[in-house]
């Protein structure tokens, strides 16, 4: 018993919150090519994740959109999407808060992957 009150806040300050910026500093969890233009993925992923995650925030960038996941349970940012215009469609970087966690929520990651060609 007195590990788990010991250990609860320790789960918690891992956790913790992160920033866009400090998802963005993390590594690419998915770097791949689509056929589709920026804005279609960016639906195709609001559509896919609007159970789950709610509304996400859509930013234009100088040669794409900007996709800010929010997390599940708490305020802040859970995932990051890069989405550059390419000649025949665009190329997506997903950055993700907790990237080397391996026991993470699939469902940012199987939108993504749903978003590429369907």
């Amino acid at each position: 018993m007195k590990w788990g009150v010991w250990a609860l806040p320790l789960v918690l300050a891992m956790g913790g919150c992160a920033s866009v910026a400090d998802i963005d500093e993390s590594l690419p969890t998915m770097n791949v090519l689509s056929g589709k233009k920026p804005h279609e993925y960016a639906q195709c992923l609001s559509e896919k994740l609007a159970d789950s995650r709610g509304a996400l925030q859509i930013q234009e960038q100088k040669d794409g959109v900007r996709v800010i996941v929010p997390q599940k349970l708490s305020s802040g940012p859970a995932a990051v999407f890069d989405i550059e215009e390419r000649a025949n469609g665009s190329g997506i970087k997903l950055h993700e808060r907790i990237s080397n966690v391996p026991i993470r929520p699939r469902d940012v990651r199987d939108a993504a992957e749903a978003c590429i060609s369907g």
